[in-house]
C-alpha cells in the first residue's frame, strides 16, 4: 500500500510541476546530488547538476575556479549558470551549497520552480564531505569550524526554501521518498497556477 501511495504521489508531483524545476539547496554532503538524481529518475526529469554545468562552461573544475580566480568569480558564474538551467523546463537541479545565498538567484528560484532545502545536522554533513578532498572551502587546518560557520551564516537563508526536508543517514531511496511526501504537502502550488 506505501509503495503504490508513494507512486501515485510521484505521478501527481510530475503533473502539478508542469513546466517548472525542484530546485534542491543545502550545504555540501547534504545529499543534493545523489538524492536529487535518484528523485530525478523516480520522476522521469532530467537531472541536472549546476556545479557540473558550472565546470563545463568555464573549462576548468570547482576547485581550480576557485584558486585561479577566487570565490567571488566562482560565484557570478555561478550565478549566470543557475539563471540560463532555470529556464530549462521540469528537471529536478542540485545546486552548489553557496548558490541560494545570492538574492537575485534565491529570486529566480521562486519565479521558476520550487526550491528544497535539504537540511542535515553537522555530524552527518562532516561524515560525507570528509569522504572527498575537492572541497575548496575545506581545504583549511578546522573543517568543521568551517562548515559550523557554514550553517550559521547559511541555514537562516535556506530556510526561506519552499519545502523542508530534514538529511538523513539512510537509503537514497527514502529520501527520495521523503521528498516527494514533502512536496506533495506543500501549499504552495497555487503560485504556479497562471502558468
Amino acid at each position: 500500500m506505501a509503495r503504490r501511495s508513494i507512486v501515485k504521489e510521484a505521478e501527481n508531483l510530475r503533473q502539478r510541476l508542469g513546466n517548472h524545476p525542484i530546485v534542491l539547496v543545502g550545504l555540501m554532503g547534504s545529499g543534493k546530488s545523489s538524492v536529487g538524481r535518484r528523485l530525478a529518475e523516480k520522476l522521469g526529469l532530467p537531472f541536472v547538476d549546476a556545479d557540473h554545468e558550472i565546470e563545463a562552461a568555464a573549462g576548468k573544475t570547482i576547485a581550480e575556479l576557485f584558486a585561479d580566480h577566487g570565490e567571488p568569480y566562482f560565484r557570478e558564474g555561478e550565478r549566470r549558470v543557475i539563471a540560463r538551467l532555470l529556464g530549462q523546463g521540469s528537471q529536478v537541479l542540485a545546486t552548489g551549497g553557496g548558490a541560494f545565498i545570492n538574492g537575485e538567484t534565491r529570486a529566480r528560484i521562486r519565479q521558476h520552480g520550487v526550491s528544497v532545502w535539504l537540511k542535515a545536522p553537522i555530524d552527518l554533513l562532516m561524515k560525507r564531505v570528509m569522504k572527498r578532498q575537492d572541497r575548496p572551502l575545506l581545504k583549511t587546518e578546522d573543517p568543521e569550524g568551517v562548515m559550523r560557520g557554514l550553517i550559521e551564516m547559511r541555514y537562516p537563508v535556506y530556510a526561506e526554501a519552499d519545502v523542508i526536508v530534514e538529511s538523513r543517514d539512510v537509503q537514497h531511496g527514502q529520501m527520495v521518498n521523503d521528498v516527494i511526501r514533502a512536496l506533495a504537502q506543500w501549499n504552495g502550488w497555487k503560485r504556479f497556477d497562471n502558468d
